[in-house]
């Protein structure tokens, strides 16, 4: 095995000759958003990234291959198969020319922001926003793909920087970015104008200075290498060393002040209240929550900066805040992590709860605000980039207001002054069209799920209601069979075509189409039982009740399946997002209330 160097330049025209492949045992890609914008973060300003492996190709690639996600299929020789670093190398692909589906990458250039209705961001950043398809169309939000009110942003994207020749089309970018700007007859003015647009062009061709020239080194084995022993490298290249966590380290640091094992605290906490586990790995909200409790941030830095022994002290107060934080999730629907949108609102919760009481009118007003709180979070696009940030000043301000904080000017302040609620509007109805399958780690796909557990979502075929004991024995249904829509070429894992539900319910539904499974319940039980059950997940029954595609031919059942499909998503959408507007209101969900008469 042999250690060498490659910059970005070289990886990426690898991979846009097809030099380089995957071969076919890797799993896809997987790595989320947050991933994606750490190592672009980590790219642009020159850190180490890690290394990777490949396995040179002799006369005969050692195993079947197939390209990088969206990278040309090319049918020239192979050099390399990439044994480990394919999330890397494809995330940087795919930035590289914004070619994502639901959202566009950004670099983040503070003496170009001129936008004032925007959050506080860090100097050379790297920003993604999620985009959504309207029924026009159109890819929303249209700043995304214009470049003047990109730059407006401070705003370079990504696609820009990919190190091929391209310098038409950063000009082209550039003076679009600009034009608006250029001024007519004032000298002074054009000067100015023109030195903008030099730094401008100036920043681009740092960024992609840096970029091309960045080293991503590599382990490489020769072609001659056993197949048997490139899969024993891969594997062990992939599970066998466990770096030690944040959580580790503190722990050693926590005994080494207090004489008290951090382990020992854990373990007694879960034994007393096993909920809390229930929301996320333990040892990260402990964490969390002491970090804000001690008034820092809610993630790995927060944690290195905090008090030790303070932690230990303020123990009891956090294993508390952490016990009524998972009841006070429960009582909002919210069952577990993997039915949780977004795990940045549980160490606010749990710290806020330092500060409310446990009976009273008080506690009843602070649970109000906690209650829009965690819904805003689910529908708002506060959380999607820099949670722990965002959290921190959400935390602050909220705390603030359960404190009953007064002012300079001596006013009180209110939820006017929460970030969350004063700077970011709930999504549109489109954006809730397009949500991913709940079952994958999307915010705005498991929020609409939420809703949906917040009702009680009643079992199909038994009536059974939604609780902690049952939530394990509930399957991700596809209301529109997936095999269905599948024939018609129409995308079936949408939010808004799923609905939790046991086991045998689901299997005993198949492929039917939805007219079919519903005549079939209506000949053990009534057509009012039925409805209720389907309306507990918010279904619209009437748009649900389609069928009529046998005889069709296949043009026709195919138009009629997306005009069916399309009419359903939508109305699910508007039912939802009435139930969204009750419950950031913190008002009571009543299914029949959700329906139009």
């Amino acid at each position: 095995m042999e250690a060498r160097n490659r910059n970005l330049a070289d990886w990426y025209g690898k991979i846009k000759h097809g030099e380089i492949k995957l071969p076919r045992f890797q799993r896809y890609e997987a790595w989320d958003r947050h991933r994606i914008c750490s190592l672009l973060q980590t790219v642009i300003h020159n850190l180490p990234l890690g290394i990777t492996l490949v396995l040179e190709v002799g006369d005969k690639e050692q195993f079947i291959s197939r390209h990088l996600k969206t990278a040309p299929v090319s049918h020239d020789r192979v050099h390399e198969q990439l044994l480990d670093g394919q999330q890397r190398l494809t995330a940087l692909w795919r930035a590289f020319h914004n070619n994502y589906e639901f959202e566009t990458y950004f670099i983040y250039i503070h003496a170009f922001d001129s936008y004032d209705d925007d959050a506080e961001r860090e100097d050379h950043s790297v920003f993604f926003r999620g985009r959504y398809l309207k029924k026009n169309g159109a890819n929303y939000p249209l700043w995304c793909d214009n470049p003047e009110q990109c730059l407006n942003r401070g705003f370079i994207p990504t696609h820009l920087l990919k190190p091929e020749d391209m310098q038409s089309e950063i000009d082209m970018w550039i003076n679009s970015a600009t034009d608006s700007f250029h001024p007519t007859e004032d000298i002074q003015k054009l000067e100015a104008f023109l030195e903008f647009k030099k730094s401008v062009s100036d920043k681009i061709k740092d960024l992609r200075s840096i970029i091309a020239n960045y080293n991503l080194p590599y382990l490489s084995l020769p072609p001659q290498t056993d197949k048997s022993v490139a899969l024993n490298v891969f594997i062990n290249m992939n599970t066998n060393s466990k770096p030690l966590s944040v959580y580790d380290i503190i722990v050693a640091e926590v005994e080494s002040v207090m004489g008290k094992s951090l382990h020992d605290l854990q373990d007694a906490l879960a034994a007393k209240d096993p909920n809390p586990s229930r929301y996320s790995e333990l040892s990260g909200i402990i964490l969390n929550t002491s970090a804000l409790l001690q008034g820092k941030l809610p993630n790995q830095s927060g944690a290195w900066n905090m008090d030790k022994q303070l932690m230990v002290e303020n123990w009891s107060i956090m294993e508390r805040g952490l016990s009524r934080m998972a009841e006070f999730l429960k009582s909002e629907g919210i069952f577990d992590h993997h039915r949780l949108p977004t795990n940045a609102v549980l160490a606010v919760i749990a710290a806020l709860y330092s500060d409310i009481p446990t009976s009273g009118d008080k506690l009843g007003k602070d649970e109000l605000l906690l209650k829009k709180y965690l819904w805003h979070a689910f529908f708002t696009d506060r959380y999607e980039n820099s949670a722990a940030t965002y959290a921190y000043a959400d935390y602050i301000a909220i705390r603030k207001v359960i404190r009953c904080a007064v002012k300079d000017d001596g006013s009180s302040y209110s939820v006017a002054d929460v970030p969350i609620f004063k700077d970011h509007s709930l999504v549109e109805l489109e954006e809730l069209m397009s949500a991913d399958w709940p079952k994958r780690a999307t915010i705005r796909g498991r929020a609409v799920l939420a809703v949906v557990c917040r009702l009680g979502a009643l079992d199909f075929s038994t009536g059974e209601k939604l609780n902690t004991e049952n939530i394990q024995i509930r399957h991700y249904h596809h209301i529109y069979p997936d095999s269905l829509l599948r024939e018609a070429e129409i995308h079936s894992f949408l939010a808004l075509n799923c609905a939790l539900i046991t086991d045998t319910t689901n299997m005993s539904i198949g492929r039917k189409d939805p007219l079919t499974y519903m005549k079939e319940r209506y000949e053990w039980t009534s057509e009012e039982i039925v409805r209720e059950r389907l309306q507990s997940h918010l279904i619209p029954v009437r748009e649900l009740a389609n069928g009529g595609y046998e005889g069709l031919s296949k043009e026709q059942k195919t138009e009629k399946l997306k005009n069916d499909f399309d009419v359903f998503i939508r109305k699910r959408a508007e039912i939802i997002m009435k139930a969204v507007h009750f419950l950031v209101e913190g008002r009571q969900l009543n299914s029949p209330d959700m329906f139009d008469e």
